[in-house]
């Protein structure tokens, strides 16, 4: 039987530092069980659905096998921030008071660069695939999203993913399409397998599961300005979006397949 998805829930205590490598400034805090966080903010940029993709692109990920820093949610008082003297993060925080993400921080990892680190055809297969399922434009040679932490690969930053939503209409059509961007993802010169790795990925991703994952998002991150839609309703286009780009998976895998031919 398999586990059941859940996430912890955590009180941020203490603001460390912003990472500014990323536009939405998310930062290191310390929490309440003692460890500390990379906080993804839902006052930042892209609001809640960053939070949304992150929660479920990292998910699938870690029920396909991939190494992911576990995900919380995360806590921010209405008093949090109040003594920041940078003006611009204090406007951040008073606009994140209330549930945000955090991704456990790994202490002393380092960024992948593709140069260093060579991976094997068969994870950089999935990973590939992985991208290409959850539409994921941000694992490219400048930005890789990955770390090496205890001499392995770990996945990160998944907010990119998912970009159908911001939009939101026409989720069918774009729940098929092919991801023309799978073409400059870091590791597709390594992807050789990709057939392989579509084969064995999808039987992974039950209709179970990815409706487990889609109900982990939190019904106040669903109630967005302008959208009729109730938080349910929302919550079953992500499912359905899923579920039909998976019944698809040809359509990106010969994609990614016909864009590695090219580049090598």
């Amino acid at each position: 039987m398999s586990r059941r998805i859940e996430l912890r829930n955590v009180n941020v205590t203490r603001y460390i530092t912003p990472l500014r490598e990323g536009g939405s400034l998310p930062a290191v805090a310390d929490a309440d069980d003692g460890f500390k966080y990379v906080i993804k903010f839902k006052g930042a940029g892209h609001g809640v659905k960053a939070l949304i993709a992150e929660l479920i692109g990292g998910e699938i990920a870690r029920v396909l096998g991939f190494k992911v820093p576990e995900l919380v949610y995360a806590h921010l008082d209405e008093a949090f921030g109040r003594t920041e003297a940078d003006e611009e993060i204090q406007d951040l925080l008073k606009g994140s008071q209330g549930l945000n993400l955090g991704l456990h921080f790994l202490t002393g990892a380092i960024n992948f660069d593709p140069v260093v680190t060579t991976v094997d055809a068969q994870l950089a297969s999935e990973i590939v695939w992985l991208d290409a399922f959850i539409t994921n434009i941000d694992r490219t040679f400048r930005n890789t999203n990955m770390l090496i932490w205890n001499k392995e690969v770990w996945l990160i930053d998944h907010g990119a993913a998912l970009y159908f939503h911001h939009s939101w209409i026409h989720w069918e059509k774009s729940a098929k399409t092919a991801f023309p961007f799978i073409k400059d993802h870091v590791l597709l010169p390594q992807a050789s397998l990709l057939a392989e790795a579509d084969h064995k990925l999808k039987q992974l991703l039950s209709p179970e599961v990815l409706q487990e994952i889609v109900n982990l998002i939190p019904t106040e991150w669903l109630t967005w300005e302008g959208t009729p839609e109730t938080p349910e309703e929302i919550r079953n286009v992500y499912y359905k979006f899923l579920t039909t780009r998976l019944n698809h998976s040809h359509l990106f895998l010969k994609e990614a397949q016909h864009a590695r031919e090219a580049l090598i």
